[in-house]
């Protein structure tokens, strides 16, 4: 059996943890069908069961107590160990989000065994081989999981989410999880209001204009705002961007931040540095405006425009208004 770790915010399940549950149906079935189950910890919304469902899962291991109103990674690890010893998995994955990453971190240290961080794709069972991005996602690197169960997390849009052709059941179940002083040591004490709705479009857009610190202040963002608008796109930034304070977390895109895969990415004033690289590969298209031509973003783009983007984009912005009339 397949256990995935499933996130959920406002609600649902996250995007990231549904493309998880996607790659484990794939290895289910190259496995010769065996069951997906997940384990949400915490607080779960009555959506979280049909999405699941939809997507293939079995049953839904649901561990919760006030003590998990809030995130933490010991407890959230020990509900994945409860989990896998109830129904006996082989396999224990999640989303490759910070949480994720920190969750089957603390499984794989419990059992001993290796993990492999932000997998893209599996080559073999016996042995159970994964490809995995490394060093930012500059490079690939093949990895064999040996051990029993084999733990790892799936790299944000590594695959789309889609539903099952045969929906699961979706059967709740309640998982008892005795907690211990150490699992609650660490964990999150207050939660900031987010506006999930803007970080999820900027994950599903299939526009986005970027800015990093080519912009030079809180006010430089104007003309790539009205750009993105125009385009029917949204903006993403580079960590320095949210790191000095001038744009709001939720519009990071990079390693940290959120992993995109547009049609169209146009990022301005970004040199491109790997974090940043690693949430934007996915690109289909990139034009890049820098005023450094060996900046990496430029080298690596599928268009260039050396410039400052402080010209360009007013330019590209006052073009589209003239053919639209």
């Amino acid at each position: 059996m397949i256990l995935v770790y499933v996130e959920t915010a406002g609600g649902q399940a996250t995007e990231v943890s549904l493309e998880a549950v996607t790659f484990a149906r794939s290895l289910a079935a190259a496995g010769g069908g065996i069951p997906v189950d997940a384990v949400v910890v915490g607080p779960m919304g009555d959506a979280v069961p049909k999405e699941l469902a939809e997507h293939g899962v079995r049953t839904v291991l649901h561990a919760d107590s006030p003590k998990l109103a809030t995130f933490s990674g010991a407890a959230a690890a020990s509900a994945v160990l409860a989990a896998r010893a109830q129904q006996k998995a082989v396999v224990l994955m999640a989303g490759g989000t910070n949480r994720g990453n920190e969750v089957m971190a603390r499984v794989a240290t419990r059992l001993d065994a290796a993990m492999a961080a932000n997998v893209v794709a599996f080559s073999s069972l016996s042995p159970f081989t994964v490809t995995r991005q490394v060093v930012g996602g500059a490079a690939m690197e093949e990895l064999v999981l040996p051990k029993r169960p084999a733990v790892f997390t799936v790299a944000g849009h590594a695959v789309e989410a889609t539903p099952a052709e045969g929906a699961g059941s979706g059967d709740v179940v309640a998982l008892p999880l005795q907690l211990t002083d150490d699992d609650l040591a660490v964990r999150a004490v207050s939660v900031e209001p987010v506006d999930t709705k803007a970080a999820g479009s900027l994950k599903s857009a299939r526009v986005v204009v970027g800015a990093g610190r080519g912009a030079g202040g809180p006010e430089g963002f104007g003309d790539v705002v009205e750009l993105a608008e125009l385009l029917g796109g949204q903006l993403g930034v580079s960590r320095v961007v949210t790191s000095l304070g001038w744009r709001p977390h939720h519009e990071q895109v990079g390693q940290t931040g959120s992993r995109i895969a547009p049609e169209l990415y146009v990022p301005c004033g970004i040199s491109g540095a790997i974090q940043h690289w690693a949430g934007c590969a996915s690109s289909k298209t990139i034009v890049a405006i820098n005023t450094d031509p060996d900046a990496p973003m430029m080298t690596k783009a599928t268009y260039s425009v050396v410039g400052d983007m402080h010209e360009v984009v007013p330019a590209i912005v006052q073009e589209i208004r003239a053919r639209r009339g």
